[in-house]
C-alpha cells in the first residue's frame, strides 16, 4: 500500500510546475489551444472506503481526457465482443511510430493497427462498440465511464467534440484505409462521430483518479469491492497501458516511473498503482511526444520517492 498525503502531492506539484515553460498547449484541435500551461492539478484516490481522495493545484478544473478514453473504449469493447473478435481487427504490439501514424497498415498484412492505443488502433476499437447508431455508442461509453467514476453527471464537451470532428483529417484517412481492408465497417462519419465525442469526455483529476482506482483494484469498485469490469478486462488494459500508453515515450516511462499509464493531448495523465489506487495528474503543457511535461516530471518525482514501480 503506498502511503500519500497531500502535502506530498503540494510539495512535490509545486517542485515540477516550472516544467510547463519547456512544453507547449496543443493546437492542432482549436478548442483545446486556449488552454492555460500554468493550470496544474492531481489527485490520488486509496483503495478502500475508509481513506478519501487527496489532491492539489485546481483539481475541480474540467478538462477533456482526450486519449485516456481509448482505455475505457477497451474496456468496453472487450466486455461486448469478447478478446478473439476484438484482436480479430487489432493487434498487441507496441510500436515506435507517433500515434497518429499511417506507415504500419501500409506494410502489414493484414493491414491491422499495432494496438489499441494508437489512433488507428482505437478507431477500430472504437467501431466495435455496441449501439444502433452514434448516440447509442457515446451512451455505452458514457454509461461504463460514469460507473466508474462513480459520477452519472459526467458527459463530452460539445465545442471539443466539434472542433476535433471538423479538424479530424488524419483520422479520417486512417479510417478509409482500414475500411478498404475491411478492418473497420459501417459509415466512417458516424464512427468520427463517436470517437471524438469520446475524447471530448470531461472531467476532473479526482474523478479520473477513481478511474484508475478501479484498475488499481482489479476492475472492482475502489469502494464498494463490487465488479465493474472483470478482472481479465482490467489486466489486459493495465498491460497496454505499459506498452503504449504513453504513446512513443511508454518505454522511456516505464523504466522512469514503472506504472501502468495513459496520456492524453489535453495535458491529462492517468496513472495505475497496484493494490494501491489511482493518480491523475493534469497539465496541458507538452513534450514532443504529446505528454504532459509537467504530469511526467511529477510521476518520475513521486515515483522515486515512493519506489512503486512494477517492474
Amino acid at each position: 500500500m503506498i502511503n500519500l498525503d497531500r502535502n506530498d502531492l503540494v510539495d512535490w506539484l509545486e517542485h515540477v510546475k516550472i516544467y510547463a515553460n519547456n512544453g507547449k498547449v496543443v493546437d492542432y484541435i482549436p478548442a483545446l489551444a486556449n488552454q492555460q500551461p500554468e493550470t496544474n492539478a492531481v489527485a490520488f484516490y486509496p483503495l478502500g472506503k475508509e481513506n478519501d481522495v487527496i489532491h492539489a493545484g485546481q483539481a475541480d478544473y474540467y478538462f477533456t481526457i482526450q486519449s485516456i478514453s481509448k482505455v475505457i473504449a477497451l474496456a468496453l469493447a472487450l466486455i461486448q465482443q469478447g478478446e478473439q473478435a476484438v484482436f480479430s481487427r487489432v493487434d498487441k504490439e507496441p510500436t515506435s511510430d507517433p500515434f497518429y501514424s499511417v506507415a504500419k497498415l501500409e506494410v502489414e498484412k493484414p493491414a491491422k493497427p499495432f494496438n489499441p492505443m494508437i489512433n488507428a488502433g482505437a478507431l477500430a476499437v472504437t467501431n466495435m462498440i455496441r449501439g444502433r447508431n452514434s448516440t447509442d455508442m457515446v451512451e455505452e461509453i458514457l454509461t461504463l465511464i460514469r460507473l466508474m467514476a462513480n459520477d452519472e453527471s459526467i458527459t463530452f464537451d460539445h465545442e471539443v467534440a466539434q472542433s476535433e470532428y471538423e479538424t479530424a483529417f488524419l483520422n479520417r484517412a486512417l479510417c478509409y484505409f482500414m475500411k478498404q481492408h475491411g478492418v473497420i465497417t459501417g459509415s466512417i462519419e458516424e464512427l468520427l462521430d463517436v470517437y471524438t465525442k469520446q475524447c471530448a469526455i470531461q472531467m476532473n483529476v479526482k474523478q479520473l483518479a477513481r478511474i484508475g482506482a478501479v484498475f488499481a483494484n482489479d476492475g472492482k469498485d475502489p469502494d464498494t469491492n463490487e465488479e465493474i469490469i472483470p478482472d481479465q478486462v482490467a489486466r489486459i488494459c493495465k498491460t497496454f497501458m505499459v506498452t503504449c500508453g504513453m504513446y512513443n515515450e511508454s518505454g522511456t516511462f516505464a523504466i522512469n516511473v514503472g506504472i501502468p499509464a495513459k496520456s492524453g493531448v489535453s495535458g491529462a495523465i492517468m496513472g495505475v498503482i497496484k493494490e494501491s489506487g489511482g493518480i491523475a495528474v493534469f497539465g496541458p503543457a507538452l513534450n514532443d511526444k504529446g505528454n504532459s511535461v509537467v504530469g511526467i516530471r511529477f510521476l518520475e518525482k513521486l515515483a522515486e520517492e515512493k519506489h512503486w514501480s512494477i517492474f
